[in-house]
């Protein structure tokens, strides 16, 4: 499916009288000298195919036609001589699917157009916010700004009317993720070739990194945790500066990013080769739960449902181990939900209380924390929903204990 189809799909869920107006982003200022890496509006990515900052698209639905334009910077020399060249209207109408492209310098006067020749009803920007103190992103600051001028016109949340869509990816975004998981795998052989007591957390970490760009990932799917010892039992763990000791454990939760689709694999392994005894018996208690999540994924279940039996497999083993005493104590030492979706974000979008359905990417992670021990251990893997059941696309990433030491062992 193309950029062009996954407009269509918006367009038919839209009542007539409609504007869309979905803005890039602007890169933001990490000091007086550089910016931080510029991420994408997911939004906006998912209906053009662009990553260009400072880019924008407005559509309005008629009840005979959608009016759809892109606004891209003009190039110029002085720009490309600093930072490289810029996307001309050629490429980006064959990225896109757009026709009409035009210079960013006339997205507003295109906006003040539409609203002076039509009767726009209802406008929809990206109103996403993760946390209540988070700043106004890009998109917010520009709802903010054409509300204060046409404030009669209803404002409607773009990142609600998309989820729908971006819940169920289609067969080029699938096989995106696809080759996002086989990078990773890749990247994980190399560390576990190369593992062993003394290393630093960051070493393991640029192992990684180093073979997914290697491979073709340009970027990460987010920063990646190596957490050793007791810092496997901390669930974003992001410093990666402590030494992997002797006999200790250490957590992986990484995934590369393929053209801008992500994997969400962890994997933990033990740092001189060889498990103990008590890491071997956490450890299949949480592959037990993995495996029992990855059997009864299928249409119809929400990931609530699996996070259930989730609890349900970890606190029994818990019990047989002596660390609970009842089931329901089990989130002392399982404390996260057990499945999110994946996909252009890699905890991707969704609604609260949507059914799985075909074409979902759901991650597949239930852990053990057990201080007391200093063993953190989360097992993940990355599930496609089927017709039937679910596919496990990160399958080839070796989980069995006895493979991993046996790799590790060559």
């Amino acid at each position: 499916m193309s950029f062009t189809e996954h407009r269509q799909r918006l367009y038919e869920t839209l009542p007539v009288n409609s504007l869309v107006i979905s803005y890039a982003g602007i890169p933001l200022h990490a000091n007086e000298d550089d910016y931080c890496e510029f991420s994408v509006n997911s939004q906006y990515f998912y209906l053009t195919g662009l990553e260009r900052e400072g880019t924008a698209f407005v559509a309005f639905k008629t009840e005979e036609k959608v009016f759809e334009t892109l606004f891209i910077d003009e190039p110029d020399e002085f720009s490309e001589r600093w930072t490289g060249k810029m996307p001309t209207k050629e490429e980006v109408r064959e990225i896109s699917g757009i026709e009409e492209v035009r210079w960013t310098d006339s997205v507003d006067a295109a906006i003040g157009r539409f609203m002076g020749r039509f009767r726009v009803e209802e406008v929809y920007f990206d109103l996403y916010r993760c946390q209540m103190n988070d700043l106004p992103d890009y998109n917010f600051v520009k709802a903010q700004e054409f509300m204060a001028k046409y404030p009669a016109v209803r404002l409607k949340c773009l990142h609600t009317a998309v989820a729908p869509l971006r819940e169920e990816k289609d067969a080029d975004e699938v096989e995106k993720v696809r080759k996002a998981v086989n990078i990773t795998r890749q990247g994980l052989e190399f560390v576990m070739k190369n593992l062993k007591p003394g290393m630093m957390e960051y070493q393991v970490q640029a192992d990684f990194e180093y073979t997914c760009r290697r491979l073709g990932a340009k970027k990460q799917a987010f920063p990646t945790i190596a957490g050793s010892g007791i810092n496997g039992c901390m669930m974003h763990y992001g410093t990666n500066h402590c030494e992997v000791k002797d006999g200790s454990l250490i957590l992986l939760d990484l995934g590369a990013k393929y053209e801008n689709y992500c994997s969400d694999i962890t994997r933990t392994y033990p740092a001189n080769g060889k498990f103990t005894e008590r890491q071997r018996q956490v450890y299949d208690l949480v592959l037990k739960a993995n495996r029992a999540v990855a059997e009864a994924a299928k249409p119809g279940l929400t990931t609530k449902d699996l996070n259930d039996l989730t609890k349900k497999v970890l606190g029994e083993g818990l019990i047989e181990m002596g660390l609970i005493e009842k089931a329901e104590d089990v989130g002392k030492y399982y404390m996260h939900g057990v499945s999110h979706p994946i996909g252009i974000d890699v905890h991707d979008i969704s609604l609260a209380g949507d059914k799985l359905a075909p074409g979902w990417i759901i991650s597949d992670e239930p852990g053990l924390y057990i201080d007391e021990w200093e063993i953190g251990i989360r097992i993940e893997d990355d599930l496609l929903i089927t017709d039937q059941g679910c596919e496990v696309l990160s399958a080839d990433i070796i989980r069995d204990p006895d493979e991993i030491e046996a790799f590790m062992a060559q």
